[in-house]
Order: C-alpha cells, then structure tokens, then sequence
C-alpha cells in the first residue's frame, strides 16, 4: 500500500473552521493556536494527524481536517492548554461564546454547572475540536477516556452533545467530591481524582499546574464573555 505523508508541508494550515491555525517552527516542531504567530515565541511539541484512504491502495496522512470525505481517523492531538512550554497568552487568546450552545445550556442546567467553565474545559482540552483525540485515547470536545465514558454514559464521545453532557456530568462530580474547589476539581479533571487526593492538593506536576492556572483564566473571561 503506497503511503502519502502530507504532513508538514506548509508552516501554516488551517486545521478546523473554529479559527484554530497549525504553526510550525525551523526545528520541526508546532503549536495549535488561534493567537497570531507573531504573538508566539517557543512552539508547543504537539500535532493532530488525520488519516483516510483515498483509494484502495493509498492511504493518506495529513494535518489538514479532510472537508471532502466524512470518514477519517484522528491520530494524535494533545491537551490544548497542558504544554508547560507553551507561550499563548491566555489572557488575550481569542475566545469561543457560540459553538454548541444549545449542548452547553443543556448540560450546566442539568448538572447544576457554570457553562462559563464548561466552556474554560472545551477551550483548554480540545480548542473546540469535536473530533479530536488524545495520543492516550480521549477523545472528542471535553476529552473524555473511553473508560470514563463509559462510567458517565457517553454512547460515542465524538458526538457533541454527549461529550459535553458527559464532561458537564463529570466535573460536576469532581466539584461535589471537592466542596466546590474549582482548582481541586480542575486539577481532577486532568491528573485524576485519585493524584489530587494523594498530595491534598492540586498535584505537583507541571503539566496539571499549568492546566488549573490556565483553565482558570479562561473560565473568569468567559464568564465575562457569556
């Protein structure tokens, strides 16, 4: 089977409607954002592939989300707002009040959450990118494992709508299991309940203490913003 690698074939792609831009460095390296390359200084070590056969016998890999076939997989896409190195200006980075706002009205009403952090969720694990996919297998707006899922009745995480309900479901656990700390429950939702238990606070890793600061400011501005 002969293999197209398309990947890395322009500095800059457009890789969803959201307004989301792929950024790639001299070293190789990109960073998904939808603040201005100009604004950037160190690009985040991240990348989104998606895969889909053009034929029988070509198989293509690109970083561009296919618009003319439906069916394709998502290879890898990190955290957006989990890269310790990552130099975003989460005060000014540009924000997203409209998608799926029937699902998110839904959600915060039915589990009793702020949909300005539900929003703070989505923007900080996917950008707004339904069908994006971990490397480690969660999948979809809210990032949601397959197991967790499953636990929150999640049918097909790639769904809007369920993963929102899902997502909403859980942090609405976690703010319950932590008396309504926002950061501990925050800090749940990315290391596990279980990691924030074990040091009786957010957990000392980089990547979670990143996370709950910039989850944080994207939850007051959206609340500002809605």
């Amino acid at each position: 089977m002969r293999l197209f690698l398309l990947l890395f074939l322009f500095p800059t792609l457009s890789i969803a409607d959201n307004g989301i831009e792929r950024t790639k460095s001299e070293d190789g390296t990109v960073e998904f954002s939808n603040v201005s390359p100009a604004k950037k200084k160190k690009p985040v070590k991240t990348t989104v592939i998606y895969k889909y056969s053009e034929s029988d016998d070509v198989t293509v890999f690109t970083n561009k989300k296919p618009s003319h076939i439906t069916e394709f997989e998502v290879l890898k896409y990190d955290c957006y707002a989990c890269n310790p190195d990552s130099k975003i200006d989460w005060y000014r980075v540009r924000l997203n009040p409209t998608s799926f706002s029937d699902a998110v009205s839904q959600a915060a009403k039915k589990h009793q959450v702020d949909p300005a952090l539900i929003r703070a969720l989505m923007h900080a694990e996917s950008a707004f990118n339904p069908n994006a996919v971990s490397h480690k297998g969660a999948q979809g707006l809210m990032q949601l494992m397959p197991g967790t899922a499953k636990e929150l009745g999640v049918q097909d995480a790639l769904i809007p709508s369920q993963n929102i309900a899902g997502g909403a479901k859980y942090i609405a656990q976690l703010l319950k299991r932590f008396n309504g700390n926002i950061q501990l429950a925050t800090a749940a939702y990315n290391a596990g309940p279980g990691a924030v238990k074990k040091y009786n606070g957010v957990p000392p890793y980089k990547e979670t203490e990143v996370y709950v600061e910039r989850v944080g400011i994207l939850h007051k501005r959206y609340q500002m913003a809605l």
